[in-house]
């Protein structure tokens, strides 16, 4: 019998994605032995007052760049199109219905955001559906009960708002992937100065 594809979904608002949003796919894709990594953009997140600043095609795109080199990962749009809110239990049920029904589903969060699990909208329907993918940099996870959960770790020191703040002040960023810089420039994202 063939073991069910297993698969990490790993949303986020990438703006702009980094070279540590890979390193960490890449650890979990090895470390749990994924089949796929699957990149979820988000239109807006429910925990955040404000949205992302480059737009959903540009961030899209970044990723698509960021990615093509990697045969486990792929980029949806799926959250992109959906109406807001986008709930991270509403998306997976969704997902489910779909080419993913089959799969053995991941969820690649970070410490922080497992932390703050509890406040999220329907956590449990969560647990039910999927097991997390926890990546500590900042602290050691403690499991939950009723959730089922892997920890790694995680320690690149790229952070989306400061590679903004760097390139909103028309200085050269770290951390971006190579074939994310010129895309950047040539839509010329970022810059306060415009």
């Amino acid at each position: 019998m063939a073991h069910p594809k297993r698969v990490a979904l790993f949303g986020g608002t990438f703006d702009p994605v980094h070279e540590g949003h890979l390193e960490i796919a890449t650890k979990a894709h090895r470390e749990l032995k994924l089949d796929e990594v699957i990149f979820l953009p988000c239109k807006k997140s429910p925990h955040k007052t404000t949205g992302p600043v480059a737009s959903d095609s540009a961030r899209y795109r970044m990723l698509e760049l960021a990615t093509a080199d990697l045969p486990w990962a792929r980029v949806s749009d799926f959250e992109l199109k959906r109406p807001l809110p986008n709930y991270t239990w509403a998306t997976v049920e969704a997902l489910q219905e779909t080419s993913l029904k089959e799969a053995r589903l991941f969820l690649l969060i970070g410490l922080d955001q497992w932390e703050a699990l509890p406040r999220w909208s329907q956590p449990e329907k969560l647990a039910a559906a999927l097991e997390f993918i926890v990546v500590g940099r900042d602290g050691e996870a403690s499991p939950r009960a009723g959730y089922r959960a892997h920890f790694i770790t995680g320690d690149h020191p790229a952070s989306a708002s400061a590679i903004r703040l760097r390139l909103g002040a028309g200085e050269k960023a770290h951390w971006l992937p190579q074939p994310v810089r010129p895309f950047i420039s040539e839509k010329d994202l970022y810059r306060m100065d415009r």
